[in-house]
């Protein structure tokens, strides 16, 4: 049980925060009378990072790393100290102990168990029941993108809030397809940042942003309408906002009516691979697009999201997983870049399950029943390509790390007759690991998905045309 500070620490905020409750939710309250619903909550993500702590019952977090490399906090860039780690968890052990020999005991035995402990540990349950989208072409424009005539509709996707009205929720979305196609198109959809975010970001971070918007040659819109296919591009924080005072407005709380969330409940990532997957329902219902060969790619924290997509939603054909690092690709086991205590702190908790703290508090990384590598192998066996920038302006995302959680998944792949990376030795940088159904590539750039783009278009060349599907 909370002790008597921390529960005087929670009851004042909450006086606080209803004190502060903008006048315009206050006013919506009022109006409806005992007999409506009650209005939002509204923590402040400290306050809301508290909740749960006290709810596990945790008095501190270790600390995570800082930026700085002259700080005595740094993140850890020396090979020789990212490990030894304990044994990563085996993918193809039951829990009983007995090891899965079939492809069939993978599906119906094996998978389900990692799927669990990812859900209650880590990536929170998506709700099993969640509103219906509705989606509403706003506008249809024919326009040039280089010397490619395309077609570009903007799309509004209506979340159902008929269950809680105080909360509203779209979700925004472009798709591009080449004007000239003969029929339906391939289709790669980015999670992408929004244009506030990245204008904020632009002046917090200049280098860094200088380094994302770099473009060398065609961009990659370009160099997908080159090959015929199309793009799409949807806006994650459209339906749920970047942190962790967001976290009763958008979807999340739409389905929890304004309410704190439960320990096990969805963080963000889910809840924007929740977003991508609606729009693959629309695609579905799109003549211009091959709804059987829809790609995902994300960079930084949307390479975790486009990384859980995939791993979720067996619909999606192909990823390219950018930069992911902690939280996506990266093994938590493995201490270079950022650690576990900056994911667990109250600017990043958001993304994940509140029973995720626990693995920065008396637990550790090591005590996790899964890591990086199966959630790579929930994947299998379609093609996943990882990528990711030098440890010179890219050490934060340890790519590294995330090779070695996809030799992890290897023989994942194997059992269900998928090729695996083909080696257990980390290549030279700018060494394209494309032959087989898992991919690899480290650059000598930056934080930036751009410089393997091209490579990713020749894996994604050899396996679009053969979508593979979970069979049984």
């Amino acid at each position: 049980m909370p002790n008597l500070r921390s529960t005087r620490r929670i009851f004042f905020a909450v006086l606080l925060a209803l004190a502060l409750r903008p006048a315009g939710i206050g006013a919506d309250s009022a109006a409806q009378g005992d007999n409506g619903p009650p209005a939002p909550e509204h923590l402040t993500a400290d306050q809301d990072h508290q909740r749960i702590m006290d709810l596990l019952h945790i008095t501190s977090l270790r600390r995570g790393a800082d930026g700085d490399p002259k700080s005595p906090n740094s993140a850890n860039y020396d090979e020789s100290k990212a490990g030894p780690f304990t044994k990563l968890p085996d993918p193809l052990i039951l829990k009983s102990g007995k090891p899965v020999q079939r492809a069939r005991d993978w599906w119906e035995r094996r998978r389900p168990e990692i799927v669990e402990d990812f859900d209650r540990e880590i990536y929170g349950r998506t709700p099993a029941n969640t509103p219906k989208v509705t989606w509403e072409v706003a506008s249809t424009t024919r326009e040039m993108n280089g010397d490619v005539p395309v077609i570009t509709k903007k799309l509004v996707g209506h979340v159902d809030n008929s269950s809680y009205s105080l909360i509203s929720v779209n979700i925004d979305l472009t798709l591009t397809t080449p004007a000239n196609a003969a029929g339906p198109v391939p289709v790669i959809m980015e999670l992408s940042f929004s244009p506030e975010f990245l204008a904020d970001f632009a002046k917090r971070f200049p280098a860094v942003a200088a380094q994302m918007a770099t473009v060398k040659g065609p961009t990659w819109q370009q160099q997908l309408l080159a090959k015929g296919w199309g793009y799409a591009v949807i806006i994650p924080t459209s339906f749920q906002a970047d942190k962790g005072d967001g976290l009763e407005r958008g979807i999340i709380g739409l389905v929890n009516k304004g309410q704190p969330r439960k320990l096990d409940d969805w963080g963000t990532l889910r809840a924007w691979a929740w977003g991508a997957s609606r729009a693959l329902d629309y695609f579905e219902t799109e003549k211009s697009v091959d709804a059987r060969r829809v790609g995902i790619e994300g960079h930084s924290r949307y390479g975790k999201t486009a990384l859980v997509t995939m791993a979720y939603d067996p619909r999606f054909a192909i990823a390219y997983i950018s930069s992911s690092g902690a939280g996506g690709a990266e093994l938590y086991r493995r201490n270079f870049g950022e650690p576990i205590g900056n994911l667990a702190g109250a600017g990043e908790y958001h993304w994940f399950a509140g029973n995720f703290l626990k693995y920065d508090g008396p637990l550790t990384p090591n005590d996790l029943p899964v890591d990086a590598h199966e959630l790579i192998a929930l994947c299998a066996p379609r093609p996943v390509f990882i990528g990711g920038g030098a440890t010179q302006g890219d050490g934060w995302a340890d790519a590294k790390g995330t090779f070695l959680a996809a030799v992890g998944a290897g023989p994942v792949y194997k059992l269900l007759g998928a090729k695996d990376l083909g080696t257990s030795g980390f290549p030279a940088i700018e060494t394209p690991l494309i032959d087989g159904d898992l991919g690899f590539r480290q650059h000598s750039e930056g934080h930036t998905p751009a410089p393997n783009w091209p490579t990713f278009l020749t894996f994604a060349s050899r396996h679009i045309d053969r979508h593979v599907v979970e069979t049984r």
